[in-house]
């Protein structure tokens, strides 16, 4: 190691600009990566034991520096203070600094191309598994509402325009099933970042009788990589991470549109506490529901981190290029915003009211029960096109009438189907209209009490 704290300078006479040092240079964000990176060197130190290529006494040296450097930053504020190219070559560093010679044996069979990748694996690992703890606690709050909720009914909406009443607790579990497939992408992904590169050298694979296998079981990876080229080039794991947390954002982002519009006084079929609301410096009366904005708002962010690793990625020789140094900011603000916006959610959905007499006064007016009305039809043996037609002609009715098709009398209706019987009063309320979806899937209350058992029993 140079005495500037690079692992590269032999080859060089000259130091490097310092222009281009502050341009080349990771530290400032990739030690982050640092707990994972030393879990990496404490794996990798027990893998060069066990090849014979260094002793007991050295690989105890590396491992208890090592060690101590995970507790020396926990407790000195300082510690990170350097001027370190990145993280690795700053552990290397300080490990040298500490133990002496034993530590400049580490690096033997390794390159920071493996290296770094497998350090990003493991700390990935983590993150998804804490990502998804989020996205399940998210799950909790919107099954808890649901059930507070039970019995309230609100309009279904196709264009945004009325369309067909709901359970709002059917509404909040259309979310909880988008959250449940975010978990599945996120365990698909897991196991793609579950391989490890480290045994990959530069890009040719290490010419040390190194047991490649024993190391990955130690730090808990799946599987080794099958390839040493893709295995440092690789960052498709990043890609589809990103693309996984993109996937996660949209769903925020849908939610905290529904919940902007039924929060506002239009609807005001929701009722956010102050807790989640802020007000207008100018307008007193204001209150903004400003935490659901910026999950819509901070979703753009993700995407962005998602298109940034694809063009960074589009057209790169192998094996290794320095470009490959930008995955880290866009994965490490991925996960940070995700995290953040994830924890957001839940506490607006943990601080909402739902105003249930205004949602079942909207789920009665506008002819949400037309389609309730050509069904009735279709069950009298009306093909259903034609029930189709009719109740069009119905619905122009009582618009002229200023009714609702409940309200006009089986006389009125019977002049666009002759079918029509003293029986369609009870066929077109908004109980019987609830309770007819009764297929697997619909918004009957009865289905959707099925629905979240099966839901608390996925979270148990």
């Amino acid at each position: 190691m140079t005495k500037s704290g690079q692992l590269w300078g032999g080859r060089f006479t000259e130091k490097p600009h310092e222009t281009f040092a502050e341009f080349n240079d990771s530290f400032r964000f990739d030690r982050r990566l640092f707990a994972a990176d030393v879990r990496g060197s404490v794996a990798h130190a027990g893998g060069l034991l066990r090849a014979g290529l260094i002793s007991s006494e050295e690989s105890d040296a590396i491992i208890g520096g090592l060690t101590q450097l995970v507790t020396d930053s926990a407790i000195d504020p300082k510690f990170f203070e350097s001027t370190a190219e990145d993280v690795h070559s700053f552990i290397e560093g300080k490990l040298i600094d500490a133990i002496g010679d034993a530590g400049r044996k580490l690096h033997t069979g390794r390159s920071r191309n493996d290296q770094v990748a497998t350090a990003f694996r493991i700390w990935l690992r983590d993150e998804i598994d804490e990502i998804d703890a989020l996205v399940r606690e998210l799950q909790l709050a919107i099954v808890d509402i649901a059930e507070g909720f039970s019995d309230a009914v609100l309009p279904g909406y196709t264009h945004l325009q009325r369309a067909q009443p709901v359970m709002f607790a059917h509404w909040c579990l259309a979310y909880f099933e988008m959250l449940k497939r975010d978990r599945e992408r996120l365990a698909d992904a897991f196991e793609r970042v579950n391989i490890m590169p480290l045994g990959s050298g530069a890009l040719a694979g290490t010419g040390f009788p190194i047991d490649r296998e024993a190391v990955a079981a130690e730090l808990g990876f799946a599987s080794v990589s099958a390839n040493s080229l893709d295995a440092v080039s690789d960052r498709d794991f990043a890609i589809e991470f990103t693309s996984v947390c993109s996937l996660v954002m949209v769903h925020l982002s849908r939610l905290a549109e529904d919940l902007i519009i039924y929060c506002s006084t239009e609807f005001g079929f929701i009722t956010l506490s102050d807790a989640v609301s802020s007000g207008s410096s100018l307008m007193p009366q204001k209150k903004n529901p400003d935490a659901l904005e910026l999950l819509r708002g901070k979703s753009g962010r993700v995407f962005g981190n998602n298109m940034s690793l694809l063009a960074m990625m589009k057209g790169l020789p192998l094996a290794y290029n320095k470009d490959m140094q930008e995955d880290k900011e866009a994965v490490f603000d991925t996960v940070d915003t995700v995290k953040i916006s994830l924890r957001a959610a839940a506490i607006v959905v943990e601080n909402a009211v739902v105003n249930e007499e205004r949602t079942r006064d909207a789920a009665t007016i506008g002819y949400l029960n037309a389609t309730e009305l050509a069904d009735y039809l279709v069950k009298k043996g009306v093909p259903f096109r034609t029930a189709h037609e009719a109740v069009g002609r119905a619905v122009l009715f009582a618009i002229d009438e200023g009714k609702e098709l409940n309200e006009l009398s089986v006389n009125e209706l019977k002049q666009f189907a002759a079918e029509i019987g003293d029986d369609v009063a009870d066929a077109l309320s908004l109980d019987a209209t609830l309770a007819a979806k009764s297929a697997i899937g619909g918004t009957s209350p009865v289905r959707v009490i099925e629905a979240l058992k099966t839901a608390r029993t996925y979270l148990s």
